[in-house]
């Protein structure tokens, strides 16, 4: 039952801008009046309507937040000197904090070709990832 509610919910906002295109270019075409209020109505209230009812709510979480999902963003908030230097230039952190993790940042262990934060600023920088 959940399968069919959610293949449901994927077609009505992939359906909804169709019938909305549909419904426009028809009247546009019988040379109807309403053809422009239509499209305007449908794609500034239905479409984004049916997409905050029915849509992914991740997807509704990033237009809300204004945070983009591409791979360059997500590394960038998972690289910790990123973080630091994000939270330093917006005044969370002093410049002798910044220093601080800047400088255990830089005593990282090499472990399998990998970097390892030490656990003080992993759990430090954690609250920031999420």
């Amino acid at each position: 039952m959940t399968d069919a509610l959610d293949r449901a919910r994927e077609n009505v906002v992939d359906v909804v801008p169709l019938l909305v295109t549909a419904v426009w270019l028809v009247a546009l075409l019988t040379g109807q009046e309403w053809w422009l209020p239509a499209m305007l109505v449908g794609y500034i209230v239905v479409v984004p309507t049916t997409a905050i009812l029915f849509g992914d709510e991740d997807e509704v979480d990033e237009s809300v937040d204004g945070e983009a999902s591409s791979p360059q963003a997500s590394s960038e908030a998972d690289d910790p000197l990123e973080t630091a230097k994000r939270r330093y230039a917006s005044g969370e952190i002093g410049e002798r904090e910044f220093e601080r993790i800047v400088e255990q940042l830089l005593d990282t262990e090499e472990d399998d070709g990998t970097n390892r934060v030490t656990p003080d600023i992993d759990r430090e920088l954690d609250f920031e990832r999420s």
